[in-house]
């Protein structure tokens, strides 16, 4: 209904705002709300869940992993994968260690890891981008030599680091009396943020998940684009697997085994759709703490180690499921 102005001209009803569904509103905020609920009832039935200490573990722990799904949410926003993450963690933390003892200084050790990983992301772009070889092959077979490789570098060994690890701060030490692997984290996640929603490589990455061929039709440099993005999940990768090391304060072969996994579920349950071209990567952050508060609740609760493996692979599912269930809804 049109209300009359007092100098006899019609006058325009403010525009209504449009009304959110039930639907839109939960996907939108009900990975926060899993969160929350998580937490709380941890706390109810780990009453040292939430105290100080455990905080800084789980903060800790949940700081390899995200980095480690970050690089991943680039990935899979172009509808891809990558299964190597896991290794390159491995691999990378090995070469860093390996650099150390051999009396390298702690920042080249730590860019060499970080390199390493890099090197593996460039050689699966190159396959996937210029091959044109399905990723979830490529990607596999790296997981594998890759893992052979952090093996044949240590004997099968754990790789102790000789004298104190010149990189430890990476791992276990405080900057301003925050965790230095937290710190690390959110420089990670504001450059990822930075990337996607500032950069017109950013808008190209949706571009690509979104529609390949249109993307191509429109002058995206489509292989340019998924070279980079797995050039950057490499990257990431390496530096989670220096990370590790400096947290064990070793370079470990069998590090990073089944990391893959639970990148890939923070980076679902945080909304980023396996088939591509919608996500944020700060519903990535929040499904790695989800991860990580779900790895600490059970551990606190002994929970037998291969009970949390059937758990959280229950939770991979349902997220896919929810997934294929709004690509499905959304048509």
């Amino acid at each position: 209904m049109t209300r009359t102005a007092p100098t006899g001209t019609p006058a325009l009803e403010p525009a209504e705002r449009p009304r959110r569904s039930f639907g839109q509103v939960w996907d939108r905020y009900g990975i926060l709300v899993v969160l929350l609920a998580m937490v709380a009832l941890m706390a109810v039935i780990a009453p040292n869940f939430l105290s100080l200490s455990n905080g800084f573990n789980v903060a800790r722990a949940v700081s390899i992993n995200a980095v480690l799904a970050a690089g991943m949410t680039l990935v899979i926003l172009t509808g891809g994968i990558d299964l190597s993450v896991g290794s390159v963690i491995g691999v990378a933390g090995v070469t860093s260690v390996l650099l150390w003892n051999g009396g390298v200084p702690a920042l080249l050790a730590v860019l060499g890891g970080i390199l390493v990983g890099a090197a593996a992301g460039l050689l699966n772009g190159l396959l996937v981008a210029y091959l044109a070889l399905p990723a979830f092959i490529v990607t596999l077979g790296a997981l594998t030599y890759l893992r052979g490789t952090a093996y044949a570098l240590t004997d099968g060994q754990p790789l102790i680091a000789k004298g104190e690890l010149g990189f430890r701060l990476l791992g276990n030490g405080n900057i301003a009396a925050i965790p230095s692997p937290v710190v690390v984290m959110v420089i990670t996640y504001v450059a990822v943020w930075f990337v996607l929603e500032r950069t017109t490589f950013g808008r190209h990455i949706y571009a690509v998940g979104g529609n390949v061929e249109a993307a191509r039709l429109a002058g995206i440099k489509v292989k340019r684009v998924l070279l980079k993005v797995y050039l950057l999940a490499g990257l990431t990768a390496g530096l989670a697997g220096v990370m590790f090391a400096a947290r064990v304060e070793s370079g470990q072969p069998r590090a990073g085994e089944g990391y893959e996994l639970d990148a890939i579920a923070a980076v679902v349950l945080g909304g980023t759709s396996l088939f591509g071209g919608r996500g944020r990567i700060h519903g990535t952050f929040v499904g790695a703490l989800i991860i990580g508060v779900l790895s600490n609740g059970l551990v606190l609760m002994n929970v037998p180690f291969f009970t949390q493996l059937i758990i959280k692979g229950a939770v991979i599912i349902v997220a896919v499921g929810l997934d294929s269930l709004k690509n499905w809804r959304s048509g």
